[in-house]
């Protein structure tokens, strides 16, 4: 797992042992960050499940203004430690450790939300449902949904304006309808 642009371009990340978590992969991430593009520049960025931390730290890398780094796992946030060592120390970035719910009530809104949780729980449902009650989103802002399935449904003030399948892979993404 490493960065694949921007000021850490090919930086290696630190990865869980063992295949029970699984990180978002190299290509899915450089066909997300192809989507998102320009706008990650001075994003204001959550990374709801953060696991490793790949995700932020890819736009820390591609020039973000702050990410907001989250994950109640404690071997999530070990392992994010590690990696965040190796940033520059000009980057702006706060973690935290708490269940999602509690991050989404504690924090301001943003220009990009990343919900990756594990595949096998419903938290990314019950985010994009907190996420739509709130203010969390800002103007024009995206929610990125990873999981192993197609998103079916709808979430009442959110719209999802795309879906992309790579391998067992989907990301859904989201706006406040509206917007």
């Amino acid at each position: 797992m490493r960065i694949i642009a921007g000021k850490y371009r090919g930086l290696n990340l630190a990865e869980f042992k063992g295949g029970e978590i699984r990180p978002t992969a190299d290509r899915v991430k450089e066909s997300l960050f192809n989507i998102l593009g320009r706008r990650v520049i001075g994003a204001e960025v959550l990374d709801l499940f953060c696991g490793s931390g790949n995700l932020g730290i890819e736009c820390l890398s591609r020039g973000a203004k702050s990410v907001h780094f989250n994950d109640i796992s404690k071997a999530s946030i070990e392992v994010f430690k590690k990696n965040a060592s190796k940033l520059s120390g000009k980057d702006k970035f706060t973690v935290t450790a708490y269940d999602f719910k509690r991050c989404l009530k504690m924090t301001e809104d943003f220009d990009i939300i990343f919900i990756d949780p594990p595949y096998a729980s419903d938290a990314g449902i019950e985010a994009l449902k907190i996420i739509s009650r709130g203010d969390k989103l800002k103007f024009g802002g995206i929610a990125v949904y990873e999981r192993d399935r197609a998103f079916e449904g709808e979430i009442a003030g959110l719209e999802m304006f795309d879906e992309r399948k790579y391998g067992k892979t989907y990301l859904s993404f989201f706006t406040v309808e509206g917007y």
